[in-house]
């Protein structure tokens, strides 16, 4: 996290918000132990995460303290952008870290979560009809879940950046703004309004 007070992003809902939109998570864990997994936001205090069971870290999991890093939109911003004298090149980015204990979640607990992680995506996908396991063989996906293990984070701190040049002048903001439509980023161009 950017220790600058002025990118502290403090509200809870609109970090989870961004938690969900992106639902992928780099799962960092004392060993050390990084896993990139998809993720699911269970109300305000938990996430949902699986794994392959194969992956080295997956034992190292259950039951440790973890972090799980979601990175929303980031970009470069350069210093010709601002229109004034003596600024520098930067990086722009949103960026959630949610710390709390992992615990597995059982087989019932984890169909729940792929069965939840999946309509969660589908629906993004419509009009396209959404995708279920009941378009499986029967026994298929019992047989799947054998290769994945699932984990809860209960998230005991949430911790938020929006850096976005909140320490520049409102008129340099709109300057690389602008700059940043004119290359055709206009999501990134939004950010940057004040």
């Amino acid at each position: 996290m950017h220790p600058n007070r002025v990118f502290h992003w403090t509200d809870e809902q609109e970090m989870l918000a961004l938690v969900g939109q992106v639902s992928f998570a780099t799962i960092c864990v004392d060993g050390p132990a990084v896993v990139h997994a998809p993720v699911v936001v269970a109300g305000r205090d938990r996430l949902l995460f699986h794994v392959s069971r194969s992956n080295p870290a997956a034992a190292k999991l259950e039951g440790a303290r973890a972090i799980a890093s979601v990175m929303g939109p980031d970009f470069y911003v350069s210093p010709d952008w601002y229109g004034t004298p003596d600024r520098v090149p930067t990086w722009n980015y949103l960026v959630v870290e949610a710390e709390g204990p992992l615990r597995r979640l059982d087989e019932a607990e984890l169909a729940a979560l792929l069965d939840r992680l999946s309509a969660e995506h589908e629906q993004r996908l419509a009009p396209k009809k959404p995708w279920t396991r009941d378009k499986m063989t029967p026994g298929r996906f019992e047989a799947m879940l054998k290769a994945i293990v699932g984990f809860e984070l209960s998230i005991e701190a949430l911790r938020g950046n929006r850096k976005l040049g909140q320490n520049k002048k409102a008129e340099e903001r709109e300057r690389v703004a602008e700059a940043l439509a004119a290359l055709g980023r206009h999501d990134h161009a939004g950010l940057m309004r004040p």
